[in-house]
């Protein structure tokens, strides 16, 4: 059966084009009994979409770019598959760009999409950022960013989070009630939202239980694996009373494992640990990694909703639009509880 255009079903139903073309895409603005009744005789008449005449009309790219730090952390690639998701169902195409935690990278990108190459931004920011001009020459251009995990506070519009004080303060407290009273914290980077939040819930946690905090058992973890896993050894062989280590993230957690390993240290015996990650071998390792596991897949949902919202109705994104999801504790016998 010869399928028809856009033009010729809205003459069939006697209404305007850009109607029509609402009522497909469940637009807001269409009522739900004229929406029923296109999407009805769109499928009689076997109508198909033409992407590309769609984005000419709009002057739309149908597409999105997703800027990440890294893709060997898993919690990035569950956060993709919820933003692919989403990105199918408004008829889109997305672009994945890796920084790789490069500020520079950032930039390069950044002024690469300016020039309109999509239509919007999801984005979780390097850890070597701490200057956000060239996410303000974006938003200049009127392409709406949506932040997720990793977010810029110097740019009004929507965030997606998780708990991550909540969640740093959960993770120490569980270390405090398993024994441990001296806690090495592993921070992903000092220039990021998210690592500042989960060490002062470490750092709060010390201090409701009555533990003083040592400015010298927080570490900083942004080197590489090898860099990461040598300055784990010599703490542990400089400060040989720590019990317990809280990983900021996964790659960190491996270090400490590798570090113990090479020490003979046995986990949880000599010292417990305690990492955020999405890992989906954490129970596999030996012994099982206890995490605090972000709802990474719904992270990515709840972003690209915000931002397709946006675009559908073309309105900018507010930072009142932000959403704070929470992430689950999961004990396993690197902690022994």
């Amino acid at each position: 059966m010869k399928s028809v255009n856009l033009k010729e079903l809205a003459q069939e139903l006697n209404l305007s084009i850009s109607t029509v073309s609402k009522a497909l895409r469940d637009n807001y603005e269409i009522g739900q009994e004229t929406k029923e009744r296109v999407k009805k005789l769109a499928q009689e008449l076997n109508y198909e979409p033409n992407p590309y005449a769609s984005s000419l009309r709009r002057k739309k790219s149908k597409t999105i770019g997703v800027i990440i730090p890294e893709v060997s952390n898993n919690f990035f690639s569950q956060v993709i598959n919820g933003i692919e998701e989403v990105a199918r169902e408004n008829d889109y195409h997305v672009l994945i760009y890796l920084t790789n935690e490069s500020y520079s990278r950032e930039q390069t990108i950044s002024h690469h999409l300016a020039s309109g190459r999509v239509d919007g931004i999801l984005m979780s920011i390097a850890s070597e950022t701490q200057d956000y001009a060239h996410l303000k020459e974006l938003t200049s251009k009127n392409i709406p960013i949506v932040f997720f995990d990793r977010v810029c506070d110097e740019l009004a519009t929507a965030k997606v989070t998780t708990n991550d004080f909540q969640s740093g303060y959960m993770a120490t407290q569980h270390l405090i009630e398993a024994g441990c009273q001296c806690i090495a914290h592993l921070l992903i980077s000092s220039n990021l939202s998210i690592g500042q939040k989960r060490m002062q819930g470490y750092v709060k946690a010390l201090e409701d239980y009555g533990i003083t905090c040592d400015a010298s058992l927080i570490v900083n973890g942004d080197k590489t694996d090898a860099e990461n896993r040598e300055t784990m050894k010599q703490l542990l062989r400089s400060r040989p009373e720590i019990d317990g280590i809280f990983a900021s993230v996964e790659r960190l957690a491996m270090s400490s494992y590798e570090a113990c390993k090479e020490l003979n240290l046995a986990i949880p015996e000599n010292i417990k640990i305690i990492s955020f990650s999405n890992l989906y071998v954490a129970s596999l390792l030996d012994p099982a990694l206890t995490t605090i596991t972000q709802p990474a897949y719904a992270i990515g949902k709840e972003a690209a909703k915000i931002l397709f919202n946006s675009l559908d109705k073309n309105k900018p994104i507010s930072a009142t639009q932000s959403l704070e999801l929470s992430s689950e504790l999961i004990k396993r016998k690197s902690t022994a509880v």
